[in-house]
């Protein structure tokens, strides 16, 4: 069997361990797999910045967050909209609907004393993206195109049929070695 490759804090600058890296909790990169950057606390104080600065779509905030980190991270829809639905519960944001179908999410005054009374830490969350996308540099475009090909790649096939072990074990092997080349160039 072969060994998996593993990153770990001095591989990847977003680990919790890395010595420039993330301080919360939550976060899943690295060693760890993908997943989540931020706990879901943090997620919601970040959306609410964001959405101070201007209006914002759902999918809008998901490309200005991938963009901040300089492609190095996308946060999942999954995570996203449960997260707004919650701000627009607690009243902090509002929803507009808007012809189109499409919801825009702005700031309420409720959630203007929220982000104030939180703006330390929001003001943190905030440099942390802007760190991770300085560590992480720009990704040049040839590469951010490869990534999205691999999501979008991953999730047809995933949408045709389950895996099965032999399938599974294929792709596994397939990342692995994009993981040892990219680690060696």
């Amino acid at each position: 069997m072969k060994t998996r490759y593993r990153g770990g804090p001095d591989r990847h600058p977003l680990h919790p361990d890395h010595p420039e890296g993330h301080h919360g909790k939550g976060h899943r990169h690295g060693r760890h797999g993908g997943g989540r950057l931020f706990d879901y606390g943090e997620l919601r104080l970040l959306l609410l910045a964001m959405i101070a600065e201007r209006p914002r779509h759902g999918y809008e905030l998901i490309k200005e967050i991938e963009e901040r980190f300089g492609g190095a991270y996308t946060p999942s829809p999954g995570v996203i909209y449960p997260t707004l639905s919650w701000l627009d519960d607690m009243g902090y944001a509002a929803i507009e609907p808007e012809a189109s179908g499409r919801k825009l999410y702005r700031i309420t005054p409720e959630g203007e004393a929220f982000l104030v009374a939180n703006r330390t830490a929001a003001n943190e969350l905030l440099s942390r993206m802007a760190a991770a996308a300085e560590g992480a540099g720009h990704l040049p475009e040839l590469v951010a195109d490869a990534i999205r090909n691999f999501k979008l790649a991953l999730r047809l096939r995933l949408n045709r049929e389950p895996l099965d072990v032999e399938a599974a074990g294929k792709i596994a092997n397939a990342l692995d070695q994009a993981a040892r080349t990219v680690e060696q160039s």
